[in-house]
């Protein structure tokens, strides 16, 4: 079972994943329907490890 320790962990390596996508993309200013699509990549990539 997760502790609470681990969900610090996964949530930081979320942030650093947004982080990533944000500073490689090529656009320097997000819609919030972008942002949404990409949060959704995410917790989809996610689920699939």
């Amino acid at each position: 079972m997760p502790t609470e320790k681990d969900y610090k962990m996964i949530e930081k390596a979320t942030l650093y994943d947004l982080r990533l996508i944000f500073t490689t993309g090529e656009k320097d200013t997000y819609t919030r329907e972008e942002i949404v699509e990409l949060l959704d990549k995410i917790a989809l990539a996610k689920d699939q490890e």
